[in-house]
């Protein structure tokens, strides 16, 4: 088995990507991360916050809380709206207070993302070693339910077939002996479709533990 070249997490260089496919993978997980803060920073501190981005497309991603146009109103005017009425502060109490929930949602949603693409990586991983490990001596830590139950199912079928198979071989090698011994002694002639005796079916269960349930 050929040893693990991978030296754990090493610092990335802070230069452009060249290629483009990477650069584009790049820009869209820092710009998911950079609105993660931003909303995390809105939840935690009750600030406004306006972020602009153009991605390297020429496409714009914008967050802002509670809407980019009103941060960015008052940045250009530095004169902050009125709120003239009580109707109008229950109405903007109310705004706040629906965005303040999307923000928790939108930072749930995000750790999500993130368990999801943590559990890819970890199966992307698992498939690679798969050249020099057997399926079923890979990690599982990563693996959720679903995963575990068909890997169980897997795992009994491989253990039916390998009783199988073990019952054929040694039905196979004893059919050889029984032969070579009638061979060598003159000793009449067996019929070779006869049916063999389930004695060494028995013996293989009871020496393999081939028996009923996995677990």
């Amino acid at each position: 088995m050929t040893k693990n070249s991978n030296m754990g997490r090493q610092r990335i260089t802070m230069a452009k990507i060249a290629k483009k496919n990477h650069l584009q993978v790049t820009f869209s997980k820092r710009r998911t991360g950079l609105f993660k803060k931003a909303s995390e920073l809105c939840t935690l501190c009750g600030v406004d916050v306006a972020m602009i981005v153009f991605s390297p497309g020429k496409k714009v991603y914008s967050f802002g809380h509670p809407r980019v146009e009103s941060i960015v109103d008052r940045f250009l005017t530095q004169n902050p709206p009125l709120r003239s009425s009580t109707a109008h502060q229950l109405v903007e109490a109310h705004r706040n207070a629906s965005i303040h929930e999307l923000n928790i949602r939108l930072t749930q949603l995000l750790e999500q993302l993130e368990i999801e693409n943590r559990r890819g990586d970890a199966l992307d991983n698992i498939r690679k070693a798969g050249l020099n490990l057997c399926w079923w001596q890979a990690p599982i830590d990563e693996l959720g339910l679903n995963e575990l139950e068909r890997l169980r199912i897997a795992l009994e079928e491989l253990k039916k077939n390998v009783a199988k198979q073990a019952k054929k071989v040694l039905l196979e090698s004893a059919d050889h002996k029984r032969w070579q011994f009638l061979a060598v002694n003159g000793i009449g002639h067996a019929n070779p479709f006869e049916n063999k005796d389930n004695g060494i079916c028995r013996i293989i269960d009871q020496a393999y533990g081939y028996g009923d349930g996995l677990f």
